[in-house]
């Protein structure tokens, strides 16, 4: 769609001159030759970008650029004028205006001053909706859990994004532990800063200080520069220091340091340099335990675990896992642009059943593999993998002792209860999905016994 311009002048020539010129460049062009028609326009459709004349026969274009903003605060305006004075642009640019040109126009500059206002607008417009995206996407409220376990989790969340506290984050690989630091960054004061994540146990041991607090050149072989440490990085914003239990002895004494002074000496330099950093840290392990064992600073225990959030295992929030699944089958349609509706229930009932060692991330992997081999619009058990399948007990041979004709009247009966289940028990909804005739589906239900009052 082509972006929308407004070119409101009293000079007829001057107006279709410049929208001939802007038209050839792709842009859709509409004209006005007094305030008030301009305003009109303004009020009946929508534009990206307004040229105005500063003198118009009705009214100044002043006047035109408040009472316009009142009805679409987002409109660009672009002065025009052959009286121009720093005074006049001045007050243009208070009024609203986001430029200023004066007469004779010089027709190139026109398109180019256009185009850098609408890239400007769409910048501004696309990072407002990516903002949009990342507090929904981080929003504690619609984290997904609906168990007593999770809600104290939301709550203590909700109570330690509004301070600038230290936060410790446990709980076993898997329940989500960045999530939460990322829910309490994007709902703190600090969202507007930057949220860095770091895992301590992924760096060599050698380079853990230098990733920390950066280093000068020369400071060890292959410091050929100056480098930013991950708490420079982060300042005015909040460091995740993920398993922070690998960090070594001598890092932690300068870790508290830092946490202490609120400010950090890069390697190689005698310089402090200041950094406003909140720090939310995680860990997999009992850090209380590895403080007893000698192996994690008592004093920096303390000093991070200001406030401690422990995250439940998944088998502490079986109830959960209905409301996970059908999350995860939402976020994967849009990945995958599929049209899965859910799960069938037997495939719940296993999900249920099942022990997560590698908590919510192995069920979302479950699903979005299941979701690759799904072509249909449930997922079933012959779409999760070979292990769990297993469990389910119905691959492989079917457990029948009965002759053939039996197995498959009982086979019929339970999978057309189950559609009927799946659709609330409608049966026109339940016909179609068998893709079979309604009349069809009545005479089945009588043969196999199947009556329309019986419970989901």
């Amino acid at each position: 769609m082509a972006d929308r311009i407004l070119i409101i002048d009293d000079d007829r020539i001057l107006r279709e001159s410049l929208s001939m010129v802007l038209s050839k460049r792709g842009f859709e062009c509409e004209m006005a030759g007094s305030g008030e028609e301009g305003l009109q326009r303004i009020l009946d459709s929508s534009f990206d970008v307004v040229l105005c004349d500063l003198e118009l026969p009705d009214m100044n274009g002043m006047e035109v650029i408040e009472r316009a903003t009142a009805l679409n605060p987002r409109l660009a305006f672009i002065i025009i004028t052959a009286y121009g004075t720093m005074e006049t642009a001045i007050e243009a640019l208070r009024k609203g205006a986001s430029d200023y040109m004066l007469k004779p126009l010089n027709f190139e500059d026109v398109v180019l001053k256009v185009r850098k206002l609408i890239e400007h607008k769409n910048l501004i417009l696309e990072n407002q909706a990516l903002r949009r995206e990342i507090h929904t996407q981080y929003d504690f409220s619609n984290i997904v859990g609906k168990s007593k376990a999770i809600q104290q989790v939301f709550e203590q969340i909700k109570l330690v994004s509004q301070t600038d506290s230290n936060v410790l984050i446990t709980g076993k690989s898997g329940t989500g532990k960045e999530l939460v630091a990322k829910a309490i960054h994007y709902n703190s004061p600090r969202s507007r800063g930057p949220f860095v994540a770091i895992n301590c146990g992924a760096i060599t041991e050698s380079l853990v200080e230098s990733e920390l607090f950066g280093h000068k050149k020369g400071a060890f072989t292959g410091a050929i520069q100056d480098k930013e440490g991950f708490f420079k990085a982060a300042d005015k914003g909040t460091l995740f220091l993920d398993e922070i239990g690998e960090i070594p002895m001598p890092v932690q004494v300068k870790l508290l340091r830092a946490l202490e002074e609120r400010e950090i000496i890069p390697v190689g330099s005698t310089a402090p340099v200041k950094v406003d950093v909140r720090i939310i840290a995680a860990t997999n392990r009992n850090l209380y335990e590895e403080v007893k064992a000698g192996r994690f600073r008592e004093d920096l225990y303390y000093r991070l675990n200001i406030v401690e959030i422990v995250l439940p295992s998944l088998s502490e929030r079986k109830e959960d896992i209905p409301l996970l699944v059908a999350h995860f089958i939402k976020k994967y349609n849009r990945q995958m642009n599929k049209r899965v509706q859910g799960a069938e229930p037997r495939v719940i009932q296993i999900l249920m059943n099942h022990e997560w060692r590698g908590e919510v991330r192995e069920l979302e992997n479950i699903i979005e593999r299941s979701m690759i081999f799904c072509q249909g619009d449930l997922l079933k058990v012959e779409h999760l993998p070979p292990d769990l399948q297993k469990e389910s007990g119905e691959v492989g041979s079917y457990a029948h002792s009965g002759t053939l004709k039996e197995a498959i009247r009982e086979f019929e009966k339970n999978y057309i209860l189950l559609r009927l289940r799946e659709h609330g028990f409608h049966r026109g909804k339940t016909a179609r999905a068998l893709g079979i005739g309604e009349a069809t589906l009545y005479r089945k239900m009588a043969e196999l016994g199947i009556r329309t009052d019986e419970e989901a």
